[in-house]
Formats: C-alpha cells, structure tokens, sequence
C-alpha cells in the first residue's frame, strides 16, 4: 500500500550527535521552524514544526525520470495512490553552528537539503534579518544524466495555525505582484516570493506564539533551472496534479481563506531537464515591520527592525538584498563556526547546536527619536535590543533570562549585552518603575515592552539585583568600556543597597528557578548577592570611587565568612540547598562569576569541595538541579561545571551531550530535563528553544577572562591571557574522552554514540542520597 512505503525508512546517521530535534529555519522569535527526532523520524515522516511542536507546512519534491520522491515533509502521503511517487530515503544529517544538512537518495540521485540560518553575532545588520535559507542540491549517482525537476511548498499555516483567520498573498516578481495568471518572465537572477498575511491584523499581538501581524514570505530564483513555474491552490489538488502532470500552471489562487480550509499552498518549481547535478535557493521567513511596542516619555511608540538601518524599509528591498547575499553570509557564519570548533573541541555538539536557537530569542531594532530624552541607554546609532522568553512565559528583557546566556554574549560580542540591557535601564531612569531594587522583566508579554509601572513584575528582587550588578561588571571586564558604568552608577548603588540588606539571609524569595517554589535562605541565591556586592566593589573602584569600593568590598568578604558558616552542610562534604536544610544540595553555579570575572571572594577551597561532591550525586544524565527533584537544568549546569576540576567539568559535559544523543524529549533543545529515566521533561513544565542556552558557553567565555582587565593575576586561580587559557584548555580543562567520538550505538548502527558517563554518573546507591529527600 501507498502508506506503508512512506512508513518504512532507514534509521540515518547523525554527526556530531542525534538531538531531539533538529533546527531547520531558526532567525527569530517567529521564524524558528525545527524538525523533531521524534521515533526515529526524518525530515520525510515528521516534516516540519513551529518551535512548540506545531505543524509547519514544508514540503519537498524531487522528480528523477517522472517518479516523485518525496524528500521533506508528509503532503503526499495524503493523496491517493500514484505509481510514480515513492519515499526518498534519508541517509545522513548533519550540524554545525550555521547548518543543518539532509542526504538524502532519490533512486539514482542523491540530494542534500542544506538550512542555513546564519549566526554572525558581530555583524548586527545581518543578524536582525528574520529569514533564513534554504539550498537543496542534487548529483546523480551513477554518472548519467537524468530528468531533475525540483518541487517546493508552504503552506498558510505559517502566519497563521487557525482555521477561521483569513489569509491573503500574492506573489511577486521583484516587487511587482504578478496577478491572476502567467508565466515567470524575470531573468535567472529575478527574486520571485510568495507573501503572506492576515486579512485582519492585530499589530503586537501574538495567538499560541504566532504574531497576529506582519508578512511570511518564502521565495527563489530561476537560477540555472531549464524552467521556472510556480502555483498556489488547494495543497490536495495542486500536489497531485503536479505529480501527475509534472507542471505547475502559474496561476496564483484568488480564494483567500483561512490555513485549514482547503489548505492553500504556495509552490515553486525548478526544471532542469536532463543534468547530472543542479540546485535550488530559497529564503523563508517571519518579517514585521513595526516590530517592538516601547514605552518612553512621549509615550507607547512602535520600534523599527534594525535592518531598515540598514537596508531601508521596504520589504522586497529587504528580501532582494537577503537572498541575493547568501554567499556572503555563508563566508561570515563559516568565520564564527571555525572560530567555535577551534575553541570548543569536544565541547562541540553541545554550544553548535546551541547557537542559532539562542540567536533566535532576539530582536534588534532602531531606537526611539526621543525629543526630551537624556538617557544614556538611548543612542542614536545603536540598536536596542530585545529578547523574548520562549516557552517558561514569554517576557520581554527578563533579566534572570538574560543572566544566563550571558557566557554566549562574552564569547560572541559583548556589546550585545549592552544592548539588550539598555532598554531595561531606559524603563527604571525614566522613572517607570516604582521600587528601589531591578525589575525582573521589561513587559509580561513579547513584543510589549510596556514595564511595570505600579511595580507589580514578579518578586525576585536579590536574583534580579545581583544579575544586573554581575552582568554590568562583566560588560566593563570583556570591553573595558568605563562609561557603561559611570552612566548608571547611581542605579548600580542603589541596587547593591538593597542587596547588601537581604543577600546574607534572603529570607523566603524566588530565585531563578522559580518553577521549583519559594524558599527561604537559598544558599545559592545568597551567594550570589555576595559575589555581585564584589563586583560592585570594582565598578566604584573602576570609577575611582575608592571609599565605597572598600566598604563594598569589605561588606562582600565579611558576608562571604558568614555565608560559609550557614550554607555547608555539617558533613563538610557539599553546601547545601537552604540554610536550614541539612542533608539538601543544590548546583552551586552562581559561583562561577566569581571565577569568570575574576572576583577573588571564593576560596580554592570551596571548589574543590563541590566538586568532588558533584559525581557523588550525578546520574544518567547529569547532576540534578538540586535535592527536592531528579530535574536539572542544562545551563546551570555548564555554569557549574566552569568551576569545577577537569575530571567533573568532563563529567557534565559528557552527560549532556549523552543526554542530547539518548533522551526521549522531541522538541527544540531544552534546558530544564530528567537526569533519570529516559531524561524527559520534568511532569507539568516543558522548557524549550530558549535562549538560556547561552549558558552553554560558560567554558568558552573563560577563554576571554580578563582580556581587558585592569589587574595582572587571577584571584580565582584561572588563567587571565587567551594563549594561557587555550593551552591549559587543551591540557585537560575540558578535554572530553577519546570514547566520546561518534561511533556505533545500542540505539541502531547509524546514530552517533555519545557514551553513557562513567565514574560516578549512575550512582543511585542509598548512601549517596540518604536524607536527600
């Protein structure tokens, strides 16, 4: 039967890991389009997927010698049975920072279907374009040439899932629409794109994480195809007239309707005739126009995208220049991803695959023309930018969010930090926020950075404060920029009161981790107000403010001896989760501040302890967050394992790229996950495609430590200079064992291995967890 050949397929190999899913266009917080691992499928059995597992419509074609292979997505297996149609055969995928790649055979053809979507965090104006690439390429495989025709479409549910939002589009040449019926008549190099919209839009709004405005445009070229045809009609109708005839008509449907009504599809044709090799380019993606709400002192007004900065603001503009940029952006990603896989080494899986899915959280934009504004953290020139928390709640610049990724930022550019912070700091000196400690987020809901005005953000005032103090002293650390202290000193003091009267013993207060409850005196959230009052001791001492430096820095070091006394456990083996906590723990990953900014306040000897504690308690997939659970939290721990000995630093990062290669989950990489069982996600909370991944680059930022510091040695002990830090680097800092290669497995023969962590990873035994619980 026709299903049952689409239902048999080959396990394929995967290089460096098998993830739970794959990143196919993933630009933004609209354009992150993933293909789950999900049973073993492949691009061809589990087609294509909106960050939160919604069905995208994406569907690929190739027709060798009149028999249709198809390669992407599952629309043929919907039609009725046809004699020429038969399943292509994935045989490998593949992915580095910038790419994912599919081969895949089509009888005596092989074709790779490659997604790019570029990170190239030190060129801002191509990292805020949301469209993404994708090149689909074929050879044959016995040296003849054969009739190649390849076909692509997309369907309406990408602007919108709902049956009862009406839909509009068109296609346009250039950016000339091309109406009612005809034959594509541009040159090889002409842009044709299908753009689509809503018929009633709601400008900022989102519905199930969908933007209710703005346009989807998927587009190509005749490039060196023999014909060019495209169509857009009823997905059942066009897809088996297509695989009958092998044509499409050029007509563009005129029967707007909604994504699930006589579902509309948009398709392009590639003929090239009788060939041995060719290939096809497309882009894809999400673009709004208006695309931030900002509150300022003249108001609620609408953000530009950063790129109309750049390129100007009209679309088919935007969409020429992207697509006809793609070698260039090829070059810029190949610059970063051998930057990465120089510096990560085995490392490598886990921060590549990491890299567009942070990248994606972002939005960069022109910043307000303000008449009466004296604020600092609004320059002409410079972007904002802006960061929604995907999947936990969708706040806009949360600050215990940004926290975390802050590794990324310092190894990638850190002026993307201050970017991102700038409109935090705008909405407290404008006087929009009401309470003498940092706000947690800039607006519950992306993209409305509305603030909080009445003061009512969720009650995290020690995390938040501290964050703010760490991050703006790590910004002045990686770029010795002085005057991004000096502007916001006043707030800076003022935070690091309020931190100096409630870090010791925080008393009942959320932390981070606010998913596992309220708790009173967290030793880590503690520890944390410590070591930001340290780093507030060098932004007075940066400034020349000597006498609060000193009392900053002598205020740390007493709390500091007072800490010690309240947070390890009686047994000396391991701090605990609460003060009052005996026999809890926790990861203690706030430390590593200390040693990433090289603040000096935590003693050799405190490191030592946790981490020969650490493989007492690890398990199959890592070392749980902390006692009340067996969940932990992947960037947590990468931070925890920057603080650790070589031998546990190995042991967090094998058990995460183990993780990554064997866990049931079957969405975007997520942060929070079981370090028993099948590593699932935890019951009730499923975080997913966030940007705290960032946090995975805890180990390469240590690379950079102190490159613009103002001191000669590390206090922490780590190496301040590059050259120092790479070769301890490869000596063993990180250095994953040689059985960590990709080889064969249990799972089948063709997925990578990424071996099960020895050394304490399974120790389950009763008297490592008696009391724990």
């Amino acid at each position: 039967m026709f299903l049952l050949t689409f239902s048999r397929h080959k396990t394929p190999s995967y290089s460096p890991v098998r993830p739970p899913a794959v990143p196919l266009a993933v630009r933004s917080p609209y354009t992150s389009i993933w293909m789950s691992n999900a049973n073993n499928g492949t691009l061809n059995t589990n087609g294509a997927m909106f960050w939160p597992g919604t069905p995208a419509g994406w569907e690929g074609i190739i027709v060798v010698d009149k028999v249709a292979y198809e390669y992407m997505g599952t629309g043929l297996q919907s039609l009725p049975q046809l004699a020429n149609v038969k399943a292509a055969s994935q045989l490998a995928v593949s992915f580095d920072s910038q790419y994912s790649n599919f081969t895949i055979r089509a009888g005596p053809v092989d074709l790779v279907a490659s997604f790019l979507s570029p990170v190239i965090p030190q060129d801002l104006c191509r990292t805020s374009i949301p469209l993404s690439y994708l090149q689909v390429s074929f050879h044959s495989t016995d040296n003849q040439s054969h009739d190649v025709q390849l076909y692509s479409d997309v369907n309406a549910g990408w602007i919108s899932p709902e049956t009862n939002t009406t839909v509009n589009w068109n296609l346009f040449e250039g950016a000339s629409a091309v109406n009612g019926s005809g034959n594509a008549t541009g040159s090889p190099s002409t842009v044709y794109s299908w753009v689509l919209s809503q018929e009633n839009q709601y400008e900022f709004g989102e519905e199930q994480d969908f933007p209710q405005w703005g346009n989807f445009t998927y587009s190509s070229s005749p490039g060196y195809s023999r014909n060019f045809s495209f169509q857009s009609g009823h997905s059942l109708d066009l897809r088996y007239n297509y695989v009958a005839s092998l044509e499409l008509s050029n007509v563009v449907d005129s029967n707007y309707r909604g994504a699930q009504s006589k579902e509309p599809v948009f398709a392009f044709v590639h003929d090239f005739g009788l060939a041995t090799s060719g290939d096809a380019l497309y882009t894809i993606g999400t673009v709004q126009q208006n695309v931030i709400r900002f509150l300022t002192s003249e108001g609620l007004v609408p953000l530009q995208p950063w790129w109309t900065e750049c390129y100007g603001d009209d679309l088919f503009d935007l969409i020429e220049f992207h697509y006809n940029d793609f070698a260039t952006s090829q070059a810029k990603g190949a610059s970063f991803e051998t930057r990465l896989k120089a510096d990560s080494e085995n490392y490598y899986a886990i921060v590549a695959l990491s890299a567009r899915q942070i990248m994606a959280a972002y939005v960069l934009t022109v910043p307000p023309n303000l008449r009466c504004s004296n604020s600092s953290s609004i320059t002409q020139g410079e972007p904002l930018m802006f960061q929604k928390e995907i999947s936990s709640n969708g706040n806009m610049n949360t600050v215990d969010v940004i926290f975390p990724a802050l590794p990324f930022y310092l190894y990638a550019n850190p002026e993307m930090l201050k970017f991102v912070l700038n409109p935090l700091f705008y909405n407290q000196e404008s006087g929009f926020y009401p309470n003498g400690y940092s706000m947690h987020d800039l607006g519950t809901h992306f993209p409305n950075a509305t603030g909080h005005v009445e003061g009512n953000d969720e009650y995290m005032p020690v995390e938040e404060s501290g964050n703010m103090l760490l991050m703006a002293y790590a910004y002045f650390k990686f770029t010795g920029d002085t005057s991004f202290l000096s502007e916001h000193y006043a707030k800076y003091r003022q935070w690091a009161t309020y931190v100096t009267e409630y870090s010791l013993v925080p008393e009942a207060q959320l932390s981070t981790d606010d998913f596992a409850g309220t708790l009173a005196n967290q030793t880590n959230l503690a520890i944390k107000g410590i070591v930001g009052l340290k780093a507030m001791s060098f932004i007075s001492e940066a400034l020349g403010d000597l006498q609060s430096a000193a009392n900053y820095s002598s205020t740390a070091s007493s709390y500091y001896t007072q800490w010690e006394q309240l947070a390890i456990d009686p047994s000396g083996t391991h701090t605990m989760l609460a003060y009052q906590s005996r026999g809890s723990f926790g990861l203690l990953y706030n430390t590593y501040p200390d040693k990433l900014l090289n603040l000096g306040i935590i003693p050799k000897r405190l490191y030592d302890m946790q981490s020969r504690w650490y493989p007492t308690i690890s398990q199959a997939f890592g070392v749980q967050l902390d006692s009340r659970h067996t969940y932990t939290k992947s960037d947590w721990e990468m931070w925890t394992a920057s603080t650790c000995s070589p031998s546990t630093r190995r042991l967090f990062v094998n058990a995460l790229a183990y993780w990554l290669n064997n866990t049931s989950t079957r969405l975007a990489f997520g942060d929070l996950f079981e370090t028993v069982g099948t590593g699932a996600y935890p019951d009730g909370v499923t975080f997913i495609a966030r940007p705290v991944a960032g946090g995975h680059y805890s180990l390469l930022a240590l690379l950079k430590t102190g490159q613009n510091s103002q001191t000669g040695t590390s206090p922490g002990g780590f190496p301040q200079n590059s050259t120092q830090a790479l070769t301890e680097w490869r000596a063993g800092y990180l250095n994953i064992s040689a059985s960590s290669t990709p080889g064969s497995t249990t799972r089948t023969a063709t997925v990578p291995t990424v071996p099960a962590p020895s050394s304490g990873f399974f120790n389950n035994s009763t008297t490592s967890r008696a009391g724990h619980r």
